[in-house]
Order: C-alpha cells, then sequence, then structure tokens
C-alpha cells in the first residue's frame, strides 16, 4: 500500500479533543487503504513552559539537560496519540526520535540529521501497526538526546519519508497551506496552491513559520513531495514539488483512488509564464542592524571585516555601503542579521575594534525584513522599482536592500513593518476577495 507520512503540529495536539480528532483523522487515512507513519510536536505550549521551568532554576540551563528536558514534550504527545488510536481499534506504538532511528550530530538545541535508520518504523508498518514518532529530536554518537531547534518536527517528518520512500510526506498545521502573507497580518491573503522547493526555501528562511526551513531542504535533496494541509479540515493545502505533475497525480489520503486529486491539480501544468510574477510577502521582526561605523577605506578592511562576522555567524544575508566621507577616508558598513547573530557578531568585532581600526558600533532592534518572493522574478527586472514605489508612496523607509534570482528584501523601521507587508501584498496584486482562514494562529 502506498505509505503517508502525516506531521502533527503543537495546535494541532494541544489537548484531549485535538489528540481524539486528529486519531480520527489518521484513521481515516489507514482505512482508506494507505500505510501511514506519523510525527508528532509537543501538545499546545509545552516546549515554551518547559523551557520556563529551566530558565526557573538555571540562568543558563546546560545544553545537555535542556534537551534531555525539552524532548519529553513530544513523548507525551506520541503515547497518548497512540491510546487514542487504540480506542478507534486501531493498533499503534510510539517511538521517541532514537527508537525511530534518527542519528544526529553533536551539537544540542539545533542538531542536523546525519543518518535516518528507520527498521523499528519499516517492521511496525509491516506489521500493520501505526507508528507515532516524537518529532524535534534525534541521538548523537554517545548516545545522548538532542533537538533539532524550532520547528524540528516538520524536519523529523520529511527525513522520515525519505528514509522510508514514503509517496508524500503530509504536513498538518493549523492554517490551510501557505499563502501569500501572513494572514494574521494580511487578511486577505491568498492560499498557494503550488510552489517549487525554491521558492518555498526563500519563504521559510524570511519569515514564512508554517515549515522548518531544513524540512524544505532535505525533500529537495531527497525528492519528497510536501503537502501542507490543515489538521482541521480537508482544504486541499499547498503542495511542495519541483514536478507539479508528478505531485499532481499523488495520491489523495481520503480516498482509494490514487489518481483523486489530478484534475483539482490541472492547473499546475500551466506554464511559468502564465505564473505570478510574485508568489509571495513575508515579514520577520527578528532582526537587528548592527552598523561599524568610521571604517579605514583602505584595501583588506572589508574583508578583515566580513571575516570576522562571517566567523560568528553562520550566515549574513543583508548588508550595505551606508555613508562614504571622501574627505575623510572612512565608510560605515551596516549588517541585517537575527537579533542572536548580531549580538554575538557586535562581541566578536569589538574584540577585534583595534586591529580592524573601526571608529565604533552600533546595534538596534528596532528594525524588520519584508521580502517578496517569486520565480517570476527572474525575468521581470521591474520588480525593484515596483517595490520601491510602493513603499515611498507610502512614507515607508527602506534602511537595506538584498536580492537573489527570486527574492528582494528590505529592512525597514520596526513601527512600519507591518504596514509594508500590507502595502507590499496589494502592489503585486495578491490581496484575496475572501478572508484567510486561521484555525489555530500560526503564520503563513
Amino acid at each position: 500500500m502506498p505509505l503517508i507520512v502525516q506531521k502533527y503540529g503543537g495546535s494541532s495536539v494541544a489537548d484531549s479533543d485535538r489528540l481524539r480528532m486528529v486519531a480520527r483523522r489518521i484513521a481515516a487515512t489507514r482505512d482508506a487503504g494507505h500505510d501511514v507513519a506519523i510525527v508528532v510536536s509537543a501538545m499546545g505550549d509545552t516546549t515554551d513552559e518547559l523551557l520556563q521551568l529551566a530558565r526557573g532554576v538555571s540562568s543558563e540551563p546546560v545544553a545537555r539537560e535542556l534537551d534531555m528536558l525539552l524532548t519529553a514534550g513530544e513523548r507525551i504527545s506520541t503515547s497518548l496519540l497512540a491510546m487514542a488510536l487504540h480506542e478507534l481499534g486501531h493498533e499503534a506504538a510510539s517511538f521517541t526520535g532514537v527508537q525511530a532511528g534518527l542519528r544526529t550530530d553533536q551539537a544540542f538545541g539545533d542538531a542536523r540529521i546525519l543518518d535516518v535508520q528507520p527498521a523499528r518504523i519499516a517492521d511496525a508498518i509491516a506489521a500493520g501497526v501505526i507508528p507515532i514518532v516524537a518529532g524535534f529530536q534525534g541521538g548523537n554518537a554517545d548516545e545522548d538526546v538532542t533537538t533539532l531547534g524550532r520547528g524540528g518536527s516538520d524536519t523529523t517528518a520529511v527525513a522520515l519519508a525519505a528514509a522510508l520512500g514514503a509517496e508524500v510526506c503530509e504536513i498538518r498545521t493549523d492554517v490551510d497551506g501557505l499563502y501569500t502573507a501572513d494572514p494574521r497580518v494580511v487578511p486577505h491573503a491568498q492560499r498557494l496552491p503550488y510552489l517549487s522547493t525554491e521558492e518555498a526555501l526563500e519563504l521559510t528562511a524570511h519569515g514564512a513559520k508554517v515549515l522548518h526551513r531544513r524540512s524544505v531542504e532535505i525533500a529537495r535533496r531527497h525528492g519528497v513531495s510536501l503537502h501542507v494541509r490543515s489538521s482541521f479540515g480537508d482544504t486541499e493545502g499547498t503542495w511542495i514539488s519541483d514536478d507539479p505533475v508528478a505531485t499532481a497525480l499523488a495520491a489523495d489520503p481520503l480516498t482509494s483512488d490514487p489518481h483523486a486529486s489530478v484534475h483539482q491539480h490541472a492547473d499546475l501544468e500551466e506554464s511559468p509564464v502564465e505564473q505570478p510574477i510574485i508568489s509571495g510577502v513575508t515579514h520577520t521582526d527578528d532582526q537587528s542592524m548592527l552598523t561599524v561605523v568610521g571604517v579605514p577605506d583602505v584595501p583588506g578592511t572589508a574583508a578583515a571585516i566580513f571575516a570576522v562576522i562571517t566567523g560568528a555567524v553562520a550566515t549574513v544575508d543583508m548588508v550595505g555601503q551606508t555613508h562614504t566621507a571622501a574627505d575623510t577616508g572612512l565608510i560605515d558598513f551596516s549588517f541585517a542579521l537575527p537579533m542572536e547573530d548580531a549580538t554575538r557578531a557586535a562581541k566578536a568585532l569589538q574584540r577585534e575594534q583595534d586591529r580592524l581600526g573601526f571608529a565604533t558600533l552600533t546595534l538596534t532592534d528596532d528594525v524588520g525584513k519584508v521580502s517578496v518572493v517569486g520565480d517570476g522574478m527572474r525575468s521581470t527586472p521591474q520588480v525593484s522599482a515596483q517595490l520601491f514605489e510602493a513603499l515611498s508612496a507610502e512614507g515607508i523607509t527602506v534602511h537595506l536592500i538584498a536580492q537573489s534570482e527570486i527574492r528582494l528584501s528590505v529592512v525597514v523601521p520596526l513601527e512600519q513593518l507591518e504596514h509594508a507587508t500590507r502595502v507590499l501584498h496589494g502592489a503585486f496584486g495578491l490581496d484575496a476577495v475572501e478572508l484567510a482562514i486561521v484555525h489555530g494562529g500560526a503564520a503563513a
């Protein structure tokens, strides 16, 4: 039978009523003739509550012990969901990440999956048992429990789907798919029926929180079709794949006909020329702007500053030369970074200030980043002009700019961030007539 991996997020299993609802949905999928493997997150706000407990006893919790604590949340939800399925007459068994065969590196708190050896999960499926796997966690070579970072249950699900050769990996959440913007900020955002993995990567990297970016990376690398759908209804959701026709032929998990949804996806065969230039607008307030003031304008200095910053953080997305004083021979450089990265970069630069010769540093958290993403941007250079004209007409200040083939991002004042998102969403013709549906409060 075709295998479907389903992942259910924290809001989908937030209490006993929702756990029973999820169990009924899983049972319906199984009764329709599909093998299923399930990945679940911790219930509701359990992870935040555990973090609060840890901070109540330690100002800086030891990373190993924090991972041991946080993985308890998923163990609770997996065992309860297995019990709920037994009540419906379906044999089910819960598994930790380690028991499911997820091996990670040594990085507590943000571990990366090195290998998946899902023998126990495959054996359970073969025996007619529904495996319920704890998301967000694995184990390292020392047999210590590790966590994969916020949103890591998505990554668990996709990695498991790749290892098991699943036909599709469903990400079940509290919105009906990925939207053209966060529906909490842009009420008339539209659901996106289909995205390439490249578009999904850009959206998730720059503000869309429905999916963990690393899960999309794994899906792209291993050819896993993703289907982002609501846990609370049966709307079609969003397909993420680089082969839209193959994706359209994927099984509908609530029917026995493996081609039942092909007609619903006929529009995916259209030429990219027919698709909108912009797929979506994302925003994030987790940004700081770090400015290195009074940098000597001599060969090698800028390179040395970049070397210090990239040695302290993983990536530098946005950089700008914000001021040049020809008469003094000094330059100012500004960088936009996630808040924690910006703090680390600032400390690294301060340690090297005498060697680098800059005057001072400024660091502000009063900024945000808004991005427009779309595969059609490759051949549409007027996107930049349209973006700046729209923001200028609303008096929105742009601090920094960054562009890739399918993304254009700008840093704006924090108090203007949500307004800028709505302005750009309307400027690129993405507003829908009807309001977007949000069942639990997740961002698009």
